[in-house]
């Protein structure tokens, strides 16, 4: 088949588009999907680059990526609820690739409505925003959490699950973004790079971080007493000690294919939008990565060679 293959860590450069690669092998619970569409995160080119080999360590040749959209080719012979031709969604690995092997368990249909190549930036984004919102900060209805980054796209989904919570939202973005911000439908906006708007901030119930940094650390202390500060990247180790009394908890993301499919069903509805930054070929992974991490052009996804989308 034909994928794009790391053989070492380093540059968006070591990303190769070969054609031949062996398919993934199947077993009883397989899912083999042909795949429209992987798209680009962050854990990519931080795992590729090497700077998270040790949460990630690679065994190379490896292929990279975490979601996948696309038509199930074939099953394993222990799978019940999937077949030949179902448009499906998950999150799983090795997606950079025109055939992806899943565990059934891992899998769910795409509902009518969406498109099958834009859903594959739904599942790694939509897990860690609800997972940062709901398990990490343990927001509730009636309080008020301020989500950072709230106009990247773990922001936006996380944004989308406080409100469905029922919690006032207010989002962090820089100066130049509030405007667009509001554009959420949040209760309020807050400059995160404007020490003096942070000085002047009133405390909330939790905050549910996605930049991290001292940008993250400026705010630990507009956090009320007991209140909790869930994360998503890498802060400070000086951080807790602004304000001790804080439940800190990083997000290490789960699968969970049911809020997958809620989230694909949300955007069926149109509830939840995710701005779509660039359509690009598979074979021009190593470019993507490169836009990627300069930032400001938003979700990434890569077409596999024979997709239509």
């Amino acid at each position: 088949m034909r994928a794009v293959v790391l053989h070492e860590y380093g540059g968006p450069e070591n990303l190769k588009f070969e054609t031949d690669v062996p398919d993934p092998q199947m077993r009883g619970s397989t899912v083999l999907i042909a795949a429209a569409t992987a798209s680009v995160n962050p854990i990519d080119w931080k795992v590729r680059s090497g700077v998270r080999q040790k949460d990630f360590p690679l065994s190379f040749p490896a292929i990279l990526g975490r979601d996948v959209s696309g038509v199930v080719r074939a099953v394993g012979a222990n799978v019940k609820h999937f077949k030949a031709g179902d448009r499906v969604l998950a999150l799983s690995n090795a997606t950079y690739a025109e055939l992806v092997a899943v565990d059934d368990s891992l899998v769910t249909r795409l509902p009518d409505g969406v498109d099958l190549a834009d859903a594959a930036a739904i599942p790694l984004i939509a897990l860690t925003g609800d997972q940062l919102v709901r398990l990490a900060t343990n927001v509730k209805k009636g309080q008020v959490v301020l989500i950072t980054g709230a106009l990247g796209s773990v922001g936006r989904a996380a944004v989308h699950m406080a409100k469905k919570i029922g919690a006032q939202v207010i989002a962090g973005v820089r100066g130049k973004e509030l405007d667009a911000a509001r554009s959420l439908g949040v209760s309020d906006v807050l400059a995160i790079d404007d020490d003096k708007a942070i000085e002047k901030f009133r405390l909330v119930d939790a905050i549910a971080d996605t930049v991290g940094g001292e940008v993250a650390a400026n705010l630990f202390t507009k956090v009320k007493q007991n209140g909790s500060f869930g994360y998503t990247t890498v802060l400070p180790e000086s951080a807790a000690a602004k304000n001790p009394t804080v439940k800190i908890t990083r997000v290490f993301t789960q699968p969970d294919p049911s809020k997958v499919r809620e989230f694909a069903d949300d955007v069926r509805d149109g509830t939840f939008v995710l701005p779509i930054g660039r359509r690009m070929a598979l074979r021009d992974a190593a470019e993507a990565h490169a836009l990627g991490e300069k930032g400001g052009i938003g979700k990434i996804l890569l077409l596999a060679p024979d997709s239509k989308g």
